[in-house]
């Protein structure tokens, strides 16, 4: 069965992220709160909340983290789709796999120096054979 879950930031942070408030540097808002683009979400609708690095971070970087999920197999694939959105010439998105038998964040996706200013998709399929956060 398909356990998908969708992550829309309407009412809060979805279950697939950790604590919020572990997460400095981000912040939730919609096109309508006058800081500067994006102006909508990826369907156009401006007052849809998304999250977005506070003006004050543009210099470093922020992470964010999902919970713990559990080992991939054949019968249970992960598939992670996101939209994003890159409004500065030194933006790097970064997508990083930890296995919890690893200190170390494995770089698996990554996009930069692009200036889109447009919001973009990407799906990205994850095989671990322990259980991992992304």
């Amino acid at each position: 069965g398909s356990s998908c879950e969708k992550c829309d930031f309407e009412t809060d942070l979805c279950k697939a992220l950790h604590d919020f408030n572990l997460q400095p540097g981000w912040i939730r808002r919609n096109g309508q709160s006058g800081m500067g683009p994006p102006y909508s979400d990826h369907n156009g609708n401006n007052s849809a909340y998304f999250i977005s690095l506070s003006s004050d971070m543009q210099s470093s970087s922020a992470t964010l983290r999902t919970n713990v999920f559990l080992p991939t197999d054949k019968e249970h694939v992960c598939q992670i789709t996101f939209h994003y959105w890159i409004s500065q010439m030194s933006g790097t998105l970064t997508v990083g796999l930890q296995k919890h038998s690893e200190n170390s964040i494995t770089n698996i996706w990554q996009v930069s120096g692009e200036l889109q200013n447009q919001w973009k998709a990407n799906t990205i399929t994850i095989n671990s054979t322990e259980n991992y956060e992304v």
